[in-house]
C-alpha cells in the first residue's frame, strides 16, 4: 500500500506540472491581438482634415445684375460725323459683384419700341477698341463702357433715331432702360461698343470717358 500511494503521488505531480507548462502559451496568443486593433485608429483624423480644408475655399463673386446696378449716361461728345457716349454702371446694392466683357445694346423709341440696331464689339477708334478686363464692383463703385456711332447718312442705309437705350450687363440676360439725348445712329442703327472697364483704369483717353477718381 505505501508503494501504491507513492506511485499515485508521482502521477498527480506530473499532471500538475504539465498543466503549468501549457498555460503560458495561451497568454502569448492573447497579447499579440491587441496591437493589430490599435494600428487602424489613425484613419479617422485624416478624413476630418480633408473636410476642414475644403470648407476654407473662398466663395467667388456673382455676376452684377441690372437690379443691383444704377445705369446712366456719363458723358458725350461729337466730331466729324461721329458721336461718342460713355455710360456708367454703379453698384447700388450692399454686396460686391463682378463683370467681364461687352454689354448688350438695343435702341428704343421714346415709347419703348425697338429700333433697328447692329452692335459691333470694339471698333477702329481707341475709344472703342479696349481689351476686356475683369471688373469687380464694391458697393458704391462704378464701371464704364463707351459707345460710338456715325450720325451721317451714307448711301441708302437708314438711321435709327432713339431716345432710350436698352442695356444688358455682360454675361446677363436681363436689362435696364436708360433715357438718352437723341441718338441718330446711321448705317441701320450701327453701334460700336467697348467692353466694361474700371473707372480707376481708363485706357481710352481724350474721350468722353470719366476721368479716374
Amino acid at each position: 500500500m505505501p508503494r501504491l500511494a507513492v506511485l499515485l503521488g508521482i502521477v498527480a505531480f506530473a499532471v500538475a506540472l504539465g498543466a503549468c507548462t501549457h498555460s503560458p502559451s495561451k497568454s502569448v496568443t492573447t497579447t499579440t491581438l491587441a496591437p493589430t486593433t490599435t494600428t487602424r485608429v489613425p484613419t479617422t483624423p485624416t478624413t476630418t482634415r480633408a473636410t476642414t480644408t475644403t470648407s476654407t475655399v473662398p466663395v467667388s463673386l456673382s455676376t452684377c445684375l441690372p437690379s443691383q446696378l444704377r445705369l446712366a449716361l456719363a458723358g458725350s461728345q461729337g466730331a466729324a460725323g461721329t458721336t461718342e457716349l460713355s455710360f456708367s454702371l454703379a453698384d447700388s446694392s450692399a454686396v460686391s459683384c463682378t463683370m467681364y466683357g461687352y454689354p448688350g445694346m438695343l435702341l428704343l423709341t421714346a415709347g419703348g419700341a425697338p429700333l433697328p440696331t447692329v452692335v459691333t464689339r470694339g471698333g477702329g477708334l481707341a475709344f472703342e477698341n479696349i481689351a476686356p478686363t475683369n471688373v469687380v464692383l464694391d458697393p458704391g463703385g462704378a464701371a464704364y463702357f463707351n459707345l460710338g456711332y456715325n450720325d451721317v447718312t451714307q448711301g441708302t442705309t437708314s438711321c435709327s433715331s432713339a431716345l432710350q437705350v436698352e442695356i444688358t450687363p455682360p454675361n446677363d440676360t436681363s436689362y435696364a432702360v436708360v433715357p438718352v439725348p437723341q441718338i441718330n445712329a446711321c448705317g441701320g442703327g450701327a453701334l460700336n461698343v467697348s467692353p466694361v472697364f474700371a473707372g480707376t483704369n481708363v485706357p481710352a483717353t481724350s474721350t468722353t470717358a470719366p476721368p479716374s477718381p
